[in-house]
Parts: C-alpha cells; structure tokens; sequence
C-alpha cells in the first residue's frame, strides 16, 4: 500500500452527502487519502454521487466494492442497524473502517468486530471522537484537579424532535436530495440513543471513566411520522430514560427522547459539590482550552482552511484519525473499546427496560490522561 490511502465511503446519504464526501475531495488532503468508491444500494445513488464529487468508482453492492481492490479503507455512514454486518465483512476482506456512530447495536456485535480485526490486523475507529474535543480535555483536567469539589451526579441526552425528517437534504426532487428517513425510526438501530445521545455519552465517560451499572424505562412514545406525505411506521424505542451508576452513590441521568430535550445543557451537565461544568463553563465563567476563540468544533486538529466551512467536521476528524493510524502507525484515542462500553450502556438499558432489574455492566476502556 502507498501512503496515500485509498477511501471507500459506505452509504451516499445525509451524512456522506453534507460531510463526508465534501470533506474527503477537498485539495488539501488529497496527497493523505483518495476517494476511489463510492456505494449505496439505492439504483443510481452511487454513480450520482461519484459524478458529484470526482469518485472514479461507483457501486450499489457492497461485496462488489470490497471485491474490487480498490480500499485501503472504509468509512461506513449507512443505517446503523447494518453497521455490524458491513464491519465484520470490511475486516474479514483486510480493509481498516471508520463508523460513524453507532459501530453495533449490541455489544456481542462490538466484541466480536474488537477480536476479528485484532486478529486481522485491521485498524478500528468508532464515532463519536468526543475526547479529541480541547474543550472536553480540558474538563477532564478540571475534574481531575477537584474544580467541582466531590461530583454529585451528571446528565446528558437528546430529543428527536423532527430534525430527520425535514433535513433540507431530503426536501429535493432528485436522487441526492429526496432520501427517505425511515430508518432512523425502525428496529434495529434507530432511535435516538445510537444517533444523538451517543454524542454526550461519549462525551461523559470520556469525562468521568466507564460506568459500572445500567437502570432504565424504555418505549415507543410516536409510533407514526410523517415525511413528504407520507407516513411512516415506528417500531424503535423513541423515550428512553437511563440512570448510570458510576459507583459510590455517583450517579447520571442519560435522556433519548421523542421530543424537547432538558434546555441550557449542551452536551452534558457535571454536578458537584463546589458548583457545575455546562455549556463549556465552570460555574458561569467560560473555560479556557486550546482553540476556544474558534469553537469546540473548529478547533478540532485536521479541521482547517475549508474544512471549517463544511458540515460534520467533527466526522472528518474522526476518520482522519484512521487515516493518520494507517499512514504513520499513529494510535488514536477514538477507541473501538470506548464506543463497546457506550454500546454496552444503551445494549443493556433497554434490556433492563424489558426486565425491570439493573443490569451490570462488563466492559471498560482507557480514559486519557
């Protein structure tokens, strides 16, 4: 393999769309990595796409992408529900794979994606890379230095709202701007804990370390949404309320709900003794971290020059990680075992949902420094 890594993005949606291709071909990484593929089963999407942003190859079958030789690496931005299946075949071909968040819906799946690529040799990166954000390096420190006194309890979480269904990408009359939602709201792998409190979950382990034990209620709050008129059909869980204990009497509110999120939070909100750390402020006052003048996002280390101007730059870090893993042997912090123990977290609240008893979580990972 050269040094130049050969990209094969999995799923022409919202996501690849906005971000990822957008980011991918700009000039300014072009001598790092190269887009060759392009995929998606939808007849047509793929080829639209690759013609869009300059993908020499374009493919509606994913095995025929893998087949061809012609990846280093892939970046897999398809439903959630089917990320395992395609991760698992990645590997098994000596292809390395970014996912963008969730990696699996269970966390069997994600231990058995962790020892395959082990023993393939094959580099994992799971979005979301929470902990690459200065901001969250910098509250971790805070913490750690005791700026919050003894920590009290935590939340974080998410609302749907109706964000997917009137995405202005989805509004349109062609085949690159009239893609269907549904999936987002169908077993497996909708809902709104794999697709947006994952963010600040991430985020809060990252911050606190890994949790020890799982309580939840669980269900299906909208059972119908409507997109372009018409309607569609709900079977995921959409109003999921987690309670995380982190061990001596140290507990966090995790929220996936249908609709209206806890206001003035951003990402997370951290309690304690000595005050709050929320909306990347300690007690009020704004907290100091490399990069602040240009946000939490923008100051992500590869979102440079255009970069700053294109959506889902936090997704084009990521995969740049890999990127630089696969180039320089570079090991990131966005961990295949950090995104198993959120897995976990959601893998076993909505089991706890079922049985009405807490569920004892089992994995852990490396916190930062």
């Amino acid at each position: 393999m050269s040094n130049r890594v050969r990209i094969g993005v999995v799923g022409a949606g919202s996501l690849a769309l906005r971000g990822i291709l957008p980011h991918l071909t700009q000039e300014d990484v072009q001598d790092r990595l190269h887009v060759t593929a392009v995929c998606d089963p939808v007849p047509g999407r793929a080829q639209a796409a690759a013609e869009e942003f300059g993908v020499p190859s374009a493919f509606e079958q994913y095995e025929d992408l893998l087949d061809s030789g012609d990846v280093d690496a892939v970046t897999i931005a398809s439903p959630i529900g089917i990320h395992y299946a395609q991760g698992k075949l990645a590997i098994e071909h000596g292809v390395h794979v970014h996912f963008n968040k969730a990696m699996t819906t269970t966390v069997d799946e994600a231990d058995d994606l962790i020892v395959l690529a082990e023993k393939q040799g094959v580099k994992l990166v799971a979005s979301p890379g929470e902990m690459l954000r200065p901001l969250h390096q910098q509250i971790r420190r805070l913490i750690l230095d005791g700026a919050l006194g003894t920590l009290t309890w935590a939340v974080t979480g998410s609302a749907f709202g109706t964000y997917h269904e009137q995405e202005s990408i989805r509004q349109g009359d062609n085949i690159l701007s009239n893609i269907n939602p549904a999936w987002y709201f169908r077993r497996p792998g909708g809902g709104p804990l794999y697709d947006m409190t994952v963010y600040g979950l991430h985020a809060l382990t990252g911050i606190l370390g890994p949790a020890k034990r799982v309580t939840a209620f669980s269900g299906v709050r909208i059972h119908e949404r409507e997109f372009r008129g018409e309607m569609l059909s709900c079977d995921m869980d959409d109003n999921t309320l987690i309670t995380l204990d982190f061990g001596e009497a140290f507990f966090a509110l995790v929220y996936g709900v249908a609709a209206r999120g806890l206001p003035g939070i951003g990402r997370f909100a951290i309690f304690g003794t000595e005050g709050v750390i929320k909306e990347g402020e300690l007690n009020g006052e704004p907290i100091d971290y490399p990069g602040q003048e240009l946000g939490t996002q923008k100051s992500l280390s590869h979102v440079v020059g255009p970069h700053r101007n294109i959506q889902e730059a936090h997704v084009y870090e990521d995969i740049m990680q890999l990127v630089d893993w696969v180039r320089e042997d570079k090991p990131t912090i966005v961990t295949a075992e950090h995104a198993r123990h959120v897995i976990e977290i959601f893998d076993a609240a909505y089991r706890s949902a079922r049985t009405g008893q807490a569920q004892q979580l089992r994995t852990t990972f490396e916190t930062i420094s």
